[in-house]
Parts: structure tokens; sequence; C-alpha cells
């Protein structure tokens, strides 16, 4: 056995270069063992759903592949089994070596190219672009003057509010503000040259945008790049198309951007609104050459940098190239990397060579050697990826220099803290818990009518163990729609109508079940009175609001398929019960002597029979309201002995002549 270990430790150590002439043998065993456990436990950040350089890019490159699925692939592609989807969790280096090898930075880099060349034969221009075709993508180039675009950017460089805009009459991105983000500001330099040449973009928009569908009107994929200032046109144009191209439940598809060696743009309130809308962020792609003073312009010029990142950035050099799309994590790869070498600004002449040199080699491989000490995984992984965005890092520096080493521990921190916060369920998971509670719900509906009333008088009485239950399945409910709606709210005005509009069906049914519970408690405390003003939740307000006005499309009498179906229906108002209860207190208010609400009290409940009658009429309630023991019937009760035998209504002739029996079958 002994040999055999000798022999095997021999014949690795001569593959890998390891050296066990002069160390103990069991030492060289826990060596190997533990250089082999970590490279099997390899990680690389972020954990999990927002894993760096990753969520967004994935659906880009999807959909580019989908165009490409009859094409020859690159070789880098034929190692991946499925050719047009990649896996949900990928790291930023295999992002990174996936976004070479589509080939579309080269043929970015190209078209620039191509664009500089005419335009430097006319050197009195503010902005070009140029428009090529080909059969795999559309793209679009912008350029700027040949002149240092870091004096254009320095000079230019106090930063342009949303509403400064509006007032010089140029609201055009006024759009990206919400309710919880009312203002942005874009840096002057991008957007003064934006503005100066608005008339050819907005004839260049014509041409590749259809306003009436919101539809783009070019067959392949939509490319806009641009060189650093270039690239902020390219960055200001995509946006604009984005905000005017209609979202619709079909996929749409959308253009990406591409810069390179370009300035940041806007401030955090630019990057929120774009971060608001949740494709927005996958269509940004911003490569940054480690030697490149203007993607870091503001992190070397100020010490509190007020432009913020967004997108995914490409940080890149000749031998390496890493994906991070974690605003936090850019922004101090940005302020890390701004050294004394990056301190001119490079062309696109220098980025189309580092394409091409990344093109023909391999992604680093990090080489471990058996004398250097064994990392945790995670610390590891971020040192391979800082090393690829352009950090120096060496075993020496990492014991020398402490500014290193606290990058990369802040880093780790961060990384953890990302974990912590997505280490609850995931969200299809936490979507089939929805679907389990409810369905929970739906049965105790059921349960309580064998007792002659519904699931609404059963759980404000609490006749059973199954009421108790019913709380713990309202309470996560009400947590998880409470959440969506303020998450809607929150949204810019179209992109919060699409999502309303995919889950709204789902919001409604949920609101019809679980309201009523939330009125059964309000009511069961003694003397409570006015839901709707002292018990309503606003995600309730919310949801009813939204439900009404898509219900404005579709008003029409009750169909016969909703007439069949009334038995298995829930009420369609969620606030019914409520109604009931102030009805049967205005019952109780006019058989009390004393009182001086008789007028007030006999007025709602005239307003009530109404209302009522009205829901009838439309088949919008539920026939287990006229259970013997219902709130409702109850009420009814007590109506029948306040009320005149003169007394005629619609209501009294329906419930006198046990007309409900026939409303239960759809045949009222």
């Amino acid at each position: 056995m002994v040999q055999s270990w000798s022999d095997c430790l021999s014949t690795v150590a001569n593959l890998s270069g390891w050296d066990v002439r002069n160390r103990e043998e069991s030492q060289s065993i826990k060596k190997i063992s533990e250089w082999i456990q970590c490279k099997l436990s390899f990680t690389l950040p972020t954990i999990g759903k927002n894993l760096v350089g990753i969520d967004s890019p994935l659906r880009v490159l999807n959909d580019y592949m989908d165009e490409k699925e009859n094409d020859i692939l690159p070789a880098a592609f034929l190692s991946i089994p499925v050719m047009t989807t990649f896996p949900q969790f990928i790291s930023g280096l295999d992002l990174a070596n996936l976004v070479v090898n589509a080939g579309l930075l080269q043929l970015s880099c190209g078209t620039i190219k191509d664009l500089h060349a005419e335009t430097n034969r006319n050197p009195e221009f503010s902005v070009r672009h140029k428009l090529v075709s080909q059969s795999s993508c559309t793209i679009i180039a912008f350029a700027t003057p040949a002149i240092s675009a870091k004096d254009t950017v320095l000079q230019g460089g106090d930063l342009v509010s949303s509403s400064a805009l509006k007032e010089q009459g140029f609201p055009l991105f006024e759009s990206l503000c919400s309710k919880g983000n009312p203002s942005f500001s874009v840096h002057g330099a991008a957007i003064t040259l934006f503005k100066a040449y608005f008339q050819e973009l907005s004839l260049l928009k014509d041409q590749i945008h259809d306003s009436k569908s919101g539809e783009l009107q070019v067959s392949s994929q939509l490319i806009v790049t641009g060189h650093s200032l270039g690239g902020s046109i390219a960055s200001l144009f995509t946006l604009w198309l984005l905000d005017n191209i209609k979202q619709t439940y079909k996929k749409t598809k959308l253009p990406l951007c591409f810069t390179f060696g370009s300035p940041l743009l806007g401030d955090q309130g630019l990057q929120q609104a774009i971060s608001e809308r949740s494709k927005w962020c996958s269509c940004f792609l911003h490569v940054a050459a480690n030697r490149d003073l203007l993607p870091r312009i503001s992190s070397t010029s100020q010490s509190n940098p007020q432009c913020k990142p967004f997108g995914t950035f490409f940080f890149c050099s000749e031998l390496r190239c890493n994906c991070v799309d974690d605003p936090e994590v850019v922004s101090r790869l940005l302020e890390s990397t701004a050294s004394p070498a990056s301190a001119e600004e490079m062309g696109i002449d220098d980025y189309s060579g580092i394409v091409n040199s990344l093109n023909s080699r391999l992604i680093l491989r990090e080489d471990s050697q058996l004398g250097q000490p064994v990392l945790p995984p995670l610390r590891q992984g971020i040192i391979l990826q800082l090393k690829a965005a352009g950090v120096e890092i060496t075993a020496e520096q990492q014991q020398q220099n402490s500014s290193i080493d606290d990058l990369i521990s802040e880093l780790e921190s961060h990384e953890n803290r990302m974990a912590q916060q997505i280490k609850g369920i995931g969200g299809l998971e936490k979507l089939n818990r929805v679907k389990i509670n409810m369905a929970h719900l739906e049965w105790y509906k059921k349960e309580p009518k064998t007792k002659g009333a519904g699931y609404y008088d059963s759980y404000k009485n609490l006749c059973s163990i199954r009421d108790n239950e019913a709380t713990k399945f309202k309470k996560f409910l009400t947590h998880y729609w409470r959440k969506l709606v303020e998450e809607a709210e929150r949204k810019p005005q179209k992109e919060g109508a699409f999502m309303r509009e995919t889950w709204l069906y789902a919001g409604t049914n949920y609101r019809r079940m679980v309201e009523p519970l939330d009125i059964a408690e309000f009511y069961r405390q003694k003397g409570k009175r006015d839901y709707q003003t002292h018990g309503r939740s606003k995600h309730y307000i919310l949801l009813e609001q939204w439900q009404k006005e898509h219900a404005e499309k579709l008003a029409g009498p009750p169909n016969d398929k909703k007439k069949q179906n009334v038995a298995g229906i829930l009420t369609e108002d969620s606030c019914f019960w409520m109604n009931v209860e102030e009805a049967l207190i205005s019952c109780e208010q006019l058989k009390d002597e004393s009182t001086i609400e008789k007028q007030s009290a006999r007025e709602f409940l005239n307003m009530f029979e109404q209302y009522v009658m009205d829901q009838i009429n439309n088949y919008a309630v539920s026939p287990e309201i006229f259970l013997e023991n219902s709130s409702f019937m109850k009420w009814w009760t007590d109506f029948q002995e306040i009320i005149e035998t003169s007394h005629d209504s619609p209501l009294r002739g329906f419930m006198k002549n046990c007309r409900y029996r026939q409303y239960e079958k759809g045949l009222f």
C-alpha cells in the first residue's frame, strides 16, 4: 500500500511539476488532497441568483444564439451540450469567454473602426453614425470628434438633471422617472452631444423603429455601439429605443448596446431607473480595458464620484477578461484598477487589438503550486476575478500590501452579504408555496358549508382548529402579495403596468379569497366600525384599482358561462362582508331608541339593499352568502324585523320567494 502511494505521488508530481523529494510523504499527501479538494469545491462569486456577470447577459446571448442556430458556431461553443440554452448560473469569467467567442465584440469594433476612418476625412463634425446590416445582426455605430474625450468630459463634467432637461424643452427621458425615483442626472458632455445631433438621431430612430406598433423594424439582432463619447451617445440612443419599444407577452426583441472605453453616463438616479426595468440592464455591455482612463475618470477625478455604473462591465486586458454586473463591485473595481498605468485614453484600435487577442487565447486559468497556501474557495474565486479585471495580485503583494488584502476582504464580505440576502426561498419555490397556500384556503373555504355557514363566518367565529391554520396561510400570502404590489407601484408607469397585467388575475383571486378573512378579524373585535378607513391594507386598494381599470375594457352583462359557474365563484367585491357587517350595525342602531344616527343608518340600509341586488343581478356573489347561518342571512332576519310591512324592493321579493335557490343553479 505504501509503495503504491509512493508511485502514485511520484507520477502526479512529475506531471504537475511538484517536487516531493525533500518532504514527508504524509505532508505531500495532505497538501495534494487539499489542493484537489479546493479545485473540486472551487467557488466563483456571486453566490446564487446574482452570480457576478450572470443574470442579465445570458438572455442576450441566448437570443443571439437563436439567430445563429443554423450557422457554424465558434470552437469555444462546441463543448456546450445545448447550443442555444446556457445554464442559469455561470461565473463572470465563463460569461466573458462566451461574449468574446460569440464574435459580437469583433463585429462592433470593426464597424466603429470603419466609421472612424470615414469621419477622419471630415474632422469638423460633432457626431456621426453608420448603419450596417449583416445576416446575423444589424449594427449602428456612433463616433465623436477625435479630440481628447478626457478634456471634453472634464469640461462638461457637471451632471444635468432630468428636471433641467424638461425645463430646456428636452423631456425625452422624462418617462424614466417614477414615484420612487422622481429624478436622475446625465453627464453634461454626453447629453450636449446628443441634443446637438438629435435631428439626425430622430431620422435614424424612425428608420429602425415603428412608432405605431412599437416594434423594431430590423430582421436581425440590433446592436448599438460606440467608442469613448460615441459609446455614451450609443447608450442614450439605446435608452430612447428601449423606452419606446412596446412590451408584449410574446418574446420582444430588444437592442443590445456595446460601449468601448466610455465614461460613466449618469448618477444613482439613472442607475436606479434602469435597474427598475427588469430587462434593460441586460441590454448594456461596457468594455473597459485595464489601461484606459476614460471609464475610470469619475473615480480618479473626484473623491466621491457622482456617476454610477449600470449594465454589465467587461473588464479586459490582452490576456484576461471578466464580466461583472453587480454595480457595487463594478464601482470598486473601477477605483481599484485606476493606476498610473491607466493614465491615457485608449483608442478603438487598442480595443480592437485586445478583442482580437482575447479571441485567440484561452481565458486565464490559475496555476496552483503545491507550496502556495490553499485559500478558501470563495476568496480564491475573488482573486481570480480581480486578476481578470486588471488588478495585479501576487502572493507577496497579498502579504505586504494591506490595500490589496482589504479589497479582497471587502469583496468577500459583499459576496457573503449578497448570499445571505438571496438565501431564502427562490422565486420558483416561493411561487409554488403561494399556489399551495391558495389551495389550502380553497379546501378551507369548502369545509364549513356542511355546518350551514361559509368560510367568512367560520373564520370570524373561530369555530374549528382549521381556522387557526387558515391564519397561517393568510399571513404567508399577504406577505407575498404586499411585497409584490409595493414593487409594482414603485416601477415606472410602462414597466409597472405590464408587470401588473401579467399577474393581475392571480392577484384578484388572492384579494377575493383573503380579504374577507381580514374583514372577519377586524369585526371580530367588539365596537369596530368602518374597515374601509381604519382596517383596509393599501395593497388591497391598489389590487382592486388595477383590476377595475383592466375590467373596464371587458365590461358587459353576465354571460351564460358565468351563470353556470356561479356555484364555485368567489364573491367579486372583496369588501362585500364589510358592507354586511356595517348593515348589521345599522340595524342595531335602528333598534336602539336612544341613538341619534337613525337617519344615516336607514339611508345606508337602503343603499345596501340596492348594492346587494346589483351584485345578484350580475352573478357577482357566491351562493354561500345565502347559507342559513351566514352573517348575511342574520342581517336579513334583523332587517325584516325593523322594516315596515309595506316596504317593497327587488331584494325583498328575491328573498321572500327563495329565488336564491335558482340563483345557485344559474337560473335566476
